[in-house]
């Protein structure tokens, strides 16, 4: 059986070979004498490393004992100077406790820690913009530091003390909800009527409301005016005492929550507050304040404030430049064709292929007040329903909502945006029926493209209640449907059966879901509508003049 060669830095431990020791003692001599030849030639650097992958954890020496050579660069090459080994670690070169073989073999623990401290340092030579501050705390009550307005304690008039207070409470409050409701829903799965809890907690909200004062007084006046003359825009304004506690509660929750978003979205990398996120735009006589990031391009972004032509929707980096292309500009109503028209209020058909700019400009300009919004430049696929709202000087942008062409899934709406200088006065209430009115053109059941914006979902319930009220009032039948309910209003079955659930007119009886035609709820729906009167906030079908483009 021949003998097996030994080498030097093998991991073999010399008991391997004992049974036939006897047989070959001179062949052992031999090697021994090529061992300790072998090992005199051992440089100096690889008996540094056997040495300390003595003092190595199991796993580490036996790496170490498997390879010698000496350690590779990202190109595959040894290393020509020490230089060329400690380049990985930006303190490498000033730390003394750790040797350089340690870091070659692999064996120093603090490595990658070091690293990761270096980027720590680097974020924490930003600041926060807010005059006076030192970017410690942060609104939540959860970060250490913060590098932007929206986290900034003392912008929000706070200490970080009472944030973390406020974080606190707010955990508690939340924890406490969450138990009751768990309780409520193990004990009763269907509830048709509102619970003990819920009815004390809307009394508690009605009687804190009750108790708010009806205006400020002289000397808070005076607090509030003098705290804005001294910090002008750099502070949030003073908001105790405007509202009621619980309302202030609410908006500082609402804060908190949003500040946690943006700081998520900037741990992603997905946004860089305050370096490259536009705060406001020019748009025709309106300076609107953004809620959201748009990925305009970045010598726009990092701006800081837009300037935007209200009609064909060029986006300008100054004012002069915007009055020099407003000289010239001809446009004043959107491309494509109207197809709606009544007083005032015109509604456009604008294809996204046939105007591609317009199109991918009217997005970008959405993204800056929509949070779920996806689409920018893929535009081809998708009509626009732009409305628009005219005076002397034009037609001016109110809304609009995107519609695919070819939707599988029969969605009226892929995207919806009502303007903020028009928000809150029954233009998104318009856009929604005007979607539905074409769903009805088509003879097809509509419904919008989910995710909806939080703005967008409280639209939608509250057209979709308004709908349903307004067809039971006028109801004369005896067995009501939610098939012809469907058809009659295009509005898809299941937005109608999950607005009969929030509005407790479903119940489930004898293994059948009944319809429940609750009077108190018509009389409410007709007392609004009554004390609305006749307004020119709705959609007049027989002012359409559209037909359903081929292919849809």
């Amino acid at each position: 059986m021949p003998r097996r060669k030994r080498t030097a830095g093998s991991s073999s431990d010399g008991t391997a070979d004992s049974d036939d020791s006897g047989d070959h003692e001179k062949t052992d001599s031999s090697h021994s004498e090529a061992n300790q030849r072998n090992n005199t030639r051992m440089t100096r650097a690889s008996l540094r490393l056997s040495q300390s992958s003595q003092d190595a954890p199991p796993d580490v020496k036996q790496a170490a004992e498997r390879d010698e050579s000496p350690p590779r660069t990202p190109t595959g090459n040894a290393p020509s100077s020490e230089s060329d080994i400690d380049i990985s670690s930006p303190n490498a070169s000033h730390d003394e406790s750790v040797t350089k073989d340690q870091k070659d073999s692999g064996s120093d623990p603090s490595h990658r820690p070091k690293r990761r401290r270096f980027h720590e340092s680097y974020n924490f030579n930003m600041k926060c913009p807010t005059p006076g501050c030192n970017s410690l705390g942060h609104l939540t009550g959860k970060h250490e530091r913060h590098f932007s307005i929206s986290g900034c304690p003392l912008y929000h008039n706070l200490s970080a003390d009472e944030c973390k207070v406020k974080a606190i409470e707010r955990e508690k409050q939340e924890e406490e909800r969450s138990q009751g409701q768990n309780e409520e829903n193990r004990h009763a799965t269907r509830h048709q009527a509102p619970t003990p809890r819920q009815v004390r907690y809307k009394e508690k909200v009605m009687e804190i409301r009750k108790r708010r004062d009806s205006g400020l007084t002289k000397d808070q006046k005076e607090k509030y005016m003098e705290h804005r003359q001294i910090h002008g825009t750099t502070r949030e304004p003073l908001l105790e005492n405007i509202t009621s506690d619980y309302d202030l509660e609410l908006f500082r929750k609402a804060q908190a929550r949003a500040s946690e978003d943006l700081e998520k979205l900037r741990l992603q990398g997905q946004i860089t507050e305050g370096s490259n996120m536009i705060k406001t735009i020019l748009f025709g006589r309106y300076e609107l304040d953004t809620w959201y990031h748009s990925p305009y391009p970045e010598e726009y972004a990092r701006l800081g404030r837009l300037y935007v032509c209200e009609f064909c929707l060029k986006y300008m980096k100054s004012q002069t430049i915007l009055r020099r292309h407003m000289a010239k500009c001809v446009w004043k109503h959107p491309p494509g064709d109207e197809v709606y028209r009544k007083g005032a209020i015109s509604v456009f058909e604008v294809d996204g292929k046939k105007n591609k700019i317009y199109c991918q400009n009217l997005c970008l300009l959405a993204k800056l007040f929509l949070d779920h919004k996806t689409l920018y430049y893929d535009v081809e696929p998708f009509l626009f329903y732009v409305m628009t709202e005219a005076d002397n000087t034009g037609c001016h942008l109110v809304g609009y909502f995107s519609k695919e062409k070819n939707s599988f899934l029969n969605y009226n709406v892929s995207c919806i945006l009502t303007m903020p200088q028009y928000m809150r006065q029954g233009y998104g209430k318009m856009l929604i029926d005007f979607s539905y009115l074409l769903s009805k053109v088509e003879e097809k059941v509509g419904s919008p493209e989910r995710p909806l914006s939080d703005l967008g979902l409280i639209s939608y319930r509250s057209y979709w209640k308004e709908v349903l009220l307004r067809y039971m009032c006028n109801f004369k039948g005896k067995e009501i449907s939610i098939k012809e309910i469907s058809q009659e209003t295009a509005v898809n079955p299941v937005d109608i059966v999950s607005t009969l659930q929030s509005l407790q007119m479903l119940k489930y009886w004898k293994g059948k879901h009944l319809v429940l035609k609750r009077q108190d709820l018509i009389d409410e729906w007709k007392a609004k509508e009554t004390k609305r009167g006749n307004n020119n906030k709705t959609i007049d079908p027989s002012s359409l003049k559209w037909t359903p483009p081929k292919g849809t």
